[in-house]
């Protein structure tokens, strides 16, 4: 589950991350502009009127403005409200006073799948794209990766000093971005989250560090423990795109990306190798989609149906890995599929593992389905899914 902006700086503050003072969340015109009168009336220099929706470039799609009057803030408020951005659109509006900015930093926490641990990155330079400057100055980016082993009592002020020091933080505040990074940690350990991202982590006039931005990513599969992960579900926030809206009713796991491949597996990890594979073969994955568990031929025709309606997705990869499930199952549950959705042009490509995977290649096989391509490897599988979807 993520959060937007005024949400993760809610859960940061609570968790004793630095933020700016609070800030007013707003859903109408009239709101906002009482909120700029309220915070210029108290003292501000300017307010930030900023889109909350739960993607990046805001900024650059025209949902961040500074306002340093009323008048501004109207003119704003009517220009933001109601915007698409990347196909969500603004129903909620976060107004702050403005921050004095003296330098901007880059500054997270997160799940490192890779390494089955956590992953701690700093740098200097903060404010734009980090998979930027890692690509064109990586020297400026610090990445330590922690096992739980190492942090099973939390991230030490020692390691958190070297990784800010290594980040050539400056000398004035490291005792402070330290103090942070340690909280930061905390954080994400005690609310379950998979990321916790601040960007820009500012450095004030006054020699304070402070979370200016934030972008937080929560584990669902931890909801249990966490009463309030449901106060985060405000209406106006949930998914804009129609087919994540029909697939949040259905309760199946799926998010939209901006791909022509289509892709569905059964465990999440699965199938953010599936996403990296089908790039790697130069392609683009058309959304994440999470069959569960079970692949039976209700789940399968639920999940490829929602694919398909996505009109971007010119191939599927199929990409299951039999445990419990059998590889027969998973054949025949796509063979049904297949049957009740009808036809359609699309190709799946569709690679089975694991238990009885070779019994429910045979059955695919049998079967002849025009529209079916069975794979034995998920690098042929990928590669398969991409030259379909490049030949419709």
């Amino acid at each position: 589950m993520d959060l937007v902006e005024f949400q993760g700086k809610q859960l940061f503050a609570r968790n004793g991350v630095a933020v700016p003072a609070a800030g007013s969340v707003c859903r109408t015109q009239q709101e906002i502009v009482e909120a700029a009168e309220q915070h210029l009336g108290a003292g501000a220099s300017a307010v930030v009127i900023k889109a909350q929706v739960k993607t990046g470039g805001r900024g650059k799609a025209g949902g961040v403005k500074l306002a340093s009057t009323v008048d501004e803030a109207r003119e704003y408020a009517s220009s933001i409200l109601g915007l698409d951005i990347k196909g969500h659109m603004v129903h909620i509006v976060y107004v702050e006073p403005a921050s004095t900015i003296a330098e901007e930093y880059y500054l997270s926490v997160m799940h490192d799948r890779v390494n089955k641990g956590h992953l701690v990155i700093c740098s200097r330079e903060g404010g734009v794209d980090i998979e930027e400057v890692n690509r064109t100055n990586p020297d400026a980016v610090v990445k330590v990766s922690f096992t739980p082993e190492e942090t099973a009592d939390g991230l030490s002020d020692g390691a958190a000093r070297e990784i800010v020091t290594a980040a050539k933080l400056p000398a004035e505040i490291v005792d402070e971005a330290t103090e942070l990074l340690v909280q930061l940690f905390a954080a994400y350990r005690a609310e379950d989250a998979t990321l916790l991202e601040i960007n820009p982590l500012i450095r004030t006039e006054d020699d304070r560090v402070v979370a200016l931005d934030s972008k937080v990513s929560l584990d669902n599969a931890a909801a249990f423990r966490h009463d309030d992960y449901a106060e985060w579900q405000l209406e106006g926030l949930q998914a804009n795109d129609p087919l994540e809206a029909e697939a949040q009713e259905k309760g199946i796991q799926y998010v939209k990306l901006e791909g022509e491949v289509g892709v569905l597996g059964n465990g999440a990890g699965l199938v953010m190798a599936t996403l990296d594979v089908v790039a790697q073969n130069g392609g683009r994955a058309a959304n994440f989609l999470d069959v569960g568990g079970g692949a039976s031929a209700d789940a399968m025709a639920q999940s490829l149906g929602l694919v398909l309606k996505d009109p971007a997705v010119k191939s599927v990869f199929i990409n299951i890995f039999g445990g419990i499930t059998r590889g027969e199952e998973v054949a025949n549950g796509v063979i049904e599929a297949t049957k009740r959705l009808g036809d359609f042009p699309q190709k799946l490509v569709v690679r089975l593992d694991g238990t009885n995977a070779e019994e429910g290649r045979q059955l695919l096989e049998e079967a002849a389905l025009p529209s079916v391509v069975p794979a034995s490897t998920m690098q042929e599988a990928a590669a398969t899914a991409v030259r379909f979807a490049a030949e419709a």
